[in-house]
C-alpha cells in the first residue's frame, strides 16, 4: 500500500480510503447500504489495517451517528494507536426535524463536531468534510467556523464533498484572502463510466493543489460487470438502489473492455476500475467499501495491479467524456486567435 500526500499538505494518506458507510444501517436507505455490526466492522477495519490502509472515512449522516460509533468503537476494539490512523467525518446532511438541525452555518459545524466527537470517541477528527453545498449560509460563515475547529485542534484539515468548481474555487479564495484554514480535499464521485468531474474539477484540483478522495469508484457495483447486458442481480446493490445514476448505454462497450484488459492480467474488472483511478495524477486515495472482508482483500489487490499505456488507451478511449463548449473550441488549432 503506497502512502500518498493530501493535496499540498503535509498529511500522507494510504492510496486506498476504507469507507465506513455500510456500518449501523437498519431499515430505509442506510438500510440497502449496509446493515453491518460491530463484529463485522472490527474484522473489515482490522484486514484494511492489516493491509496498510491508515484513512477510514465516514459521515455523521451514515446511519445517523451509528457509522461514527462503530467505526470509532471498532479502532478503540482492536487497539489502534491515535496516531497510525486517519480519520475523516463529514457534516451537513439534516441530523434531525428543524431549521438549524442541517446545513453549514456556524451553529450546525460547531455542534455538529462535538457531536461527532463522541460519537467517534476520539480528541480531534482528522480531517473534517463539508457533505454538500449549502446555498442558505454565506460561504465565509462555513470557512471561519472551519478555521475555529482547527485553531481549537478540534480539527486538523478540512475538506469539501459534492462541491461544483466554482464552489471549490471560491471556497479556496475566501480562505486565502483572510487566511485561514486551506482546503486540503475534494471529496467526489469519480469512475470510468461517470467521469463528469474531468470537465471543471480535475482541471481545478490540478492547479490549485487540492486533493482528490474518490467515492464509489465501482459506480455501486456497476464495474464488476455483473450488470452487463442489462443484468439486474437480485439483492445487488444496483437492483435496489439506483445510485449513482448510470447511462447503461455507454457503460455497455465499456463494461466489454474493462473485462477484456481484466483477463489480460487475469484480474478482475473492479481491480481494473481502481486501477485505472489510481494512475489519474489528481487522485489522492479512492474510497473503498465492503461487506465482506474478502470482498475488501480483492479491492485491495488493485494496488497491485500494474495497467500499461495500451490498457490506459483502451480503457481512456472506451470511456472518455463527448467533448462540450468550451472544451472544443479551446482544443481547436485556430483557437488562438479567436
Amino acid at each position: 500500500m503506497r502512502m500518498r500526500k493530501l493535496g499540498s499538505s503535509g498529511l500522507f494518506v494510504s492510496e486506498l480510503c476504507f469507507g465506513a458507510m455500510t456500518f449501523g444501517g437498519s431499515d430505509g436507505l442506510w438500510g440497502q447500504v449496509g446493515k453491518l455490526g460491530q463484529n463485522d466492522a472490527d474484522a473489515l477495519i482490522g484486514a484494511a489495517l492489516d493491509a496498510g490502509v491508515n484513512l477510514f472515512d465516514t459521515a455523521n449522516i451514515y446511519a445517523h451517528g451509528r457509522s461514527e460509533e462503530i467505526l470509532g468503537r471498532s479502532l478503540k476494539n482492536l487497539g489502534v494507536a491515535r496516531e497510525d490512523v486517519v480519520v475523516a467525518t463529514k457534516v451537513a446532511s439534516p441530523m434531525a426535524d428543524g431549521p438549524n438541525r442541517g446545513g453549514a452555518s456556524r451553529l450546525h459545524i460547531l455542534s455538529e463536531c462535538r457531536a461527532s466527537l463522541r460519537r467517534l470517541g476520539l480528541d480531534h477528527i482528522d480531517l473534517y468534510q463539508i457533505h454538500a453545498f449549502d446555498p442558505a449560509t454565506p460561504m465565509e460563515e462555513t470557512l471561519e467556523a472551519l478555521d475555529t475547529l482547527v485553531r481549537t485542534g478540534d480539527v486538523r484539515y478540512i475538506g469539501l464533498s459534492n462541491w461544483a468548481a466554482w464552489q471549490v474555487m471560491k471556497a479556496i479564495g475566501i480562505t486565502r484572502a483572510r487566511n485561514l484554514a486551506p482546503i486540503t480535499s475534494l471529496q467526489a464521485y469519480y469512475t470510468l463510466v461517470g467521469r463528469d468531474v474531468e470537465r471543471e474539477i480535475v482541471p481545478l484540483l490540478a492547479s490549485e493543489q487540492v486533493g482528490l478522495m474518490v467515492w464509489s469508484p465501482l459506480a455501486g457495483g456497476y464495474l464488476t460487470g455483473k450488470y452487463a447486458d442489462g443484468g439486474n442481480p437480485e439483492g445487488a446493490r444496483q437492483t435496489e438502489l439506483d445510485f449513482p445514476p448510470i447511462d447503461r448505454v455507454r457503460g455497455e462497450p465499456l463494461i466489454r473492455v474493462l473485462k477484456d484488459v481484466a483477463y489480460k492480467h487475469d484480474r478482475s474488472p473492479a481491480q481494473i476500475a481502481i486501477a485505472w483511478l489510481l494512475k489519474q495524477p489528481v487522485v489522492s486515495t479512492v474510497v473503498i467499501g465492503a461487506k465482506r472482508v474478502e470482498q475488501l482483500r480483492e479491492n485491495v489487490q488493485a494496488t497491485e495491479v500494474q495497467l500499461d499505456p495500451d490498457d490506459m488507451v483502451r480503457l481512456d478511449s472506451v470511456s472518455r467524456l463527448p467533448v462540450e463548449y468550451p472544451g472544443w473550441l479551446l482544443n481547436a488549432p485556430s483557437s488562438r486567435g479567436s
